[in-house]
C-alpha cells in the first residue's frame, strides 16, 4: 500500500507537468501547449507513484520515453521533466546499494536523459549543463545519505533488540539463582522434617518409616539437582552464602539510598502480611532497582517509597521529584537493565508495573524542587497479587 508522500509527490508532479505544459514550454515563446506533453505529464505523475514499488524500471521507462521524444520533436525538456528525473534518481539511489549494478545503471541513464536534452535544445550553454549536473549529483547524493541513515536505524534497532533480549535473558537468570537458592532451601527444610518425625516413629510403624525414608532420599536428590543447577546459574565467583533479602530489609535499602544522596521516606500502608520468600525477594528488588534509577536518571533528589498491603495483592510506589538543579531527567531506563528487571520479576507473579514521567503541574515541581521548574518527576508503580 502506497503512503500518503507517495500520493503528494505524484500528485505535485502531475500539477507541475500540466500546469507548465498549458502556460506553454519555456523553450517556446508563444507556443500552443500540446496535448500530447500533457498527457506525457500525467504518465510521468504515475510513474512516480510506483516509483519506491520499482524504482530502478521506473526510472528506465521514464528515461527511454524522454530520450525518444528528445531525439523525435527535437524540443528543450520543460522543467518538469527534469526534476522529475532528479526524484527518480533521489529515490532510485535511496532504496538500492550504491556499489550495485542498478545504481550504476540509474547514474547513466540520468547521463543519458541530459545528454540528449542537451542536444535536443540549440540554444543550451555549458553553463546550463554545468547547473543540469551539479543538481543531479545532489540528488544522487540526497538519495545515498538517506539510505546510509535508514541503514543505521535499522541497524541500530537490531543492536537494541539484541541488547534488550540479552537483558531479559541476564535478569531471568538472576530471577532464576535467587528463587532455586529459596527453593533448595525449602526442600532441605521439608527434608530434614521428614527425617526427624522418622525418628520419632514406635516400632511397627514400618510402613510409615518406609515412606518417609522414601522422602527423605526424594529430597536429598532433590537438592543435589537445585545445588547443580545453581552451579550452572550462578558461575564461577558467586557467592552461595549472601542471604536473600525481604521487605523487612527495606531499612537497609533506604540507609544506603541516603548515603548516595537520595532523600527517601518510606510509608507503609496497611498491616503487613507475611510474604513468600520468592515474592518477598522480588518485592525488594523492585524497590531497589527504582531507588537505583532514581539516583542514575534525577541524580541527588528527593523520593517516596509505599508499600500499601490491600486485599489480595501488595502495592509498590516509588516516585522522585525530578532533577533538582533544572536540568531534564535522563530517559529513564534507558540503556540499563533496571525497568526490564522490574518487568520481568512483576510477570512472574502475573502482577502490573507502570513507569513514566509524573503529571506534574510545572507550578507544583518548582515548588517541591525549589524553584527549578525545568524538572520533571518519574514514578514506578507495581501490583503484585497475594
Amino acid at each position: 500500500m502506497r503512503s500518503p508522500i507517495d500520493w503528494l509527490v505524484a500528485v505535485v508532479v502531475g500539477l507541475f507537468a500540466v500546469a507548465e505544459e498549458l502556460s506553454g514550454r519555456s523553450s517556446l515563446p508563444g507556443g500552443r501547449p500540446s496535448i500530447w506533453w500533457v498527457l506525457a505529464g500525467v504518465a510521468a505523475a504515475a510513474l512516480v507513484l510506483h516509483r519506491r514499488r520499482a524504482p530502478f524500471t521506473v526510472m528506465c521507462v521514464y528515461t527511454a520515453g524522454n530520450v525518444a521524444a528528445f531525439a523525435l520533436v527535437r524540443e528543450m525538456a520543460a522543467a518538469w521533466q527534469f526534476y522529475t528525473q532528479l526524484v527518480l534518481l533521489f529515490t532510485l539511489l535511496a532504496e538500492v546499494r550504491p556499489a550495485s549494478w542498478k545504481a550504476a545503471a540509474g547514474l547513466a541513464a540520468t547521463g543519458a536523459f541530459i545528454a540528449s536534452m542537451v542536444t535536443a535544445s540549440p540554444t543550451t550553454t555549458w553553463g546550463d549543463v554545468a547547473v543540469a549536473l551539479v543538481m543531479a549529483a545532489l540528488a544522487g547524493g540526497a538519495g545515498i545519505a538517506v539510505r546510509r541513515h535508514r541503514t543505521l536505524a535499522l541497524q541500530a534497532q537490531e543492536r537494541g533488540e539484541l541488547l534488550a533480549q540479552a537483558a531479559v535473558a541476564e535478569e531471568r537468570a538472576r530471577i532464576a539463582r535467587e528463587l532455586h537458592d529459596i527453593v533448595a532451601h525449602s526442600v532441605s527444610v521439608m527434608t530434614m522434617q521428614a527425617g526427624g518425625v522418622r525418628l520419632m516413629l514406635r516400632e511397627g510403624q514400618e510402613r510409615e518409616r518406609e515412606v518417609l525414608t522414601t522422602i527423605e532420599e526424594t529430597g536429598r536428590e532433590a537438592v543435589e539437582e537445585l545445588r547443580l543447577m545453581l552451579g550452572l546459574l550462578r558461575g564461577p565467583g558467586a557467592d552461595d552464602l549472601a542471604p536473600q533479602a525481604g521487605l523487612d530489609r527495606v531499612g537497609d535499602l533506604v540507609d544506603q539510598s541516603r548515603a548516595a544522596g537520595l532523600d527517601v521516606t518510606v510509608e507503609v500502608v496497611g498491616d503487613p502480611v507475611p510474604l513468600p520468600p520468592g515474592l518477598g525477594l522480588s518485592a525488594y528488588r523492585i524497590l531497589q532497582e527504582a531507588l537505583t534509577n532514581t539516583l542514575k536518571h534525577a541524580g541527588p533528589t528527593r523520593a517516596a517509597v509505599t508499600i500499601a498491603y490491600a486485599p489480595g495483592e501488595l502495592r509498590l510506589e516509588v516516585t522522585d521529584e525530578g532533577p533538582r538543579d533544572g536540568r531534564p531527567a535522563a530517559a529513564a531506563g534507558g540503556g540499563g537493565h533496571g525497568l526490564i528487571g522490574m518487568r520481568e520479576r512483576v510477570a512472574l507473579f502475573r502482577g502490573r508495573l507502570t513507569a513514566g514521567p509524573l503529571p506534574t503541574p510545572p507550578t507544583a515541581t518548582a515548588a517541591r524542587t525549589g524553584g527549578h521548574s525545568g524538572s520533571s518527576g518519574y514514578g514506578v508503580r507495581a501490583v503484585i497479587p497475594l
